[in-house]
């Protein structure tokens, strides 16, 4: 077990310094200038040729990314070029407020989408089973900015019960938090919800296919003791990694609600300096992003060999 571990966070390792590389070299293949955008269009070539030197744009792009990568192994992320602000201090409290946003929304949606996979194996082919997957299916079918604008309609514009701009700070009592983040966690539980439930249908469906299921019917027992005790504890693994992939999407993902609902976290932070070609806040945030995701996949799979014995070894 301790060799497998070991194997995914090499390949984790591995995989995140591409991803650096890519982020890199994505960043400077954008359009424009980063000198220009900084001094504007009425800059002199001498006071171009001076900042980029300044920069370090005058190096060449391998030199650039080695000296970015040993920073960021030393914990050093940059500075931002609009602001000339720390950039790990400008994420320490947005990071905050985007894994609070996605806690929340995580809360909501795993039991949930557990509960209405059960209820739709435990009903299959009949109305609720019907009801669950249409709806599932609906919700996976739409963009998450045409769900957050019509929640924004029908909960904020017309009814005027939850406020359309998710502004938090540190004085806000948890009450007045919730209540700011309610629409954002809604939009973001709407759109992971049918996803993790339509898998975790798919998942037990998948096992009651087995001799043993068929056995155990063929003894009398209920239906729903042969989904619950026989049936859930053989799908959990890929129930898990479903569930694991999408709290990675949770916190990487959270991108365009954080836009829609000018939620301070860091989507919007990265929303917002992408504007300004401000390329170390980007190449950042990014690596930061790649960094969750990398290591929730692998979190995902070190607990489905956790969870299933035969794959702890080779077939």
């Amino acid at each position: 077990m301790i060799k497998l571990v070991g194997q995914r966070l090499a390949l984790s390792l591995l995989l995140l310094l591409a991803v650096s590389g890519l982020i890199f070299a994505g960043t400077q293949l954008l359009p424009g200038d980063v000198a220009q955008a900084i001094l504007g269009q009425g800059a002199t070539p001498e006071a171009l040729a001076n900042m980029r030197r300044e920069l370090g744009l005058d190096t060449p792009a391998w030199q650039r990314y080695l000296q970015w990568l040993g920073a960021i192994l030393q914990g050093d992320l940059g500075t931002a070029l609009s602001n000339n602000r720390d950039i790990a201090g400008s994420l320490r409290d947005r990071a905050g407020n985007t894994l609070f946003l996605a806690f929340w929304a995580s809360v909501l949606a795993v039991p949930l989408s557990v509960m209405l996979g059960l209820v739709a194996v435990r009903y299959l082919n009949r109305w609720p089973d019907r009801l669950i997957s249409g709806s599932a299916l609906t919700a996976i079918s739409l963009p998450e900015f045409f769900v957050g604008y019509v929640l924004i309609y029908f909960f904020a514009v017309h009814l005027d019960w939850l406020p359309s701009v998710s502004n938090i700070h540190g004085n806000m009592s948890l009450g007045e938090r919730m209540k700011a983040i309610a629409l954002p966690v809604i939009t973001l539980t709407l759109i992971t919800l049918a996803h993790m439930m339509r898998m975790t249908r798919a998942a037990i469906l998948n096992v009651m296919q087995s001799a043993y299921i068929e056995t155990a019917e063929l003894k009398g027992l209920r239906r729903s003791r042969i989904i619950y005790h026989h049936a859930l504890p053989n799908a959990i693994a890929p129930v898990i990694n479903v569930i694991t992939l999408n709290m990675a999407f949770l916190v990487v993902g959270v991108v365009v609600v954080e836009v829609i609902f000018v939620y301070p976290g860091m989507g919007q932070y990265l929303i917002d300096h992408v504007a300004k070609r401000d390329l170390p806040v980007v190449q950042a945030v990014g690596l930061i992003f790649a960094a969750v995701y990398i290591g929730l996949n692998m979190v995902a799979d070190i607990v489905a060999i956790l969870a299933n014995p035969r794959l702890r070894y080779p077939k």
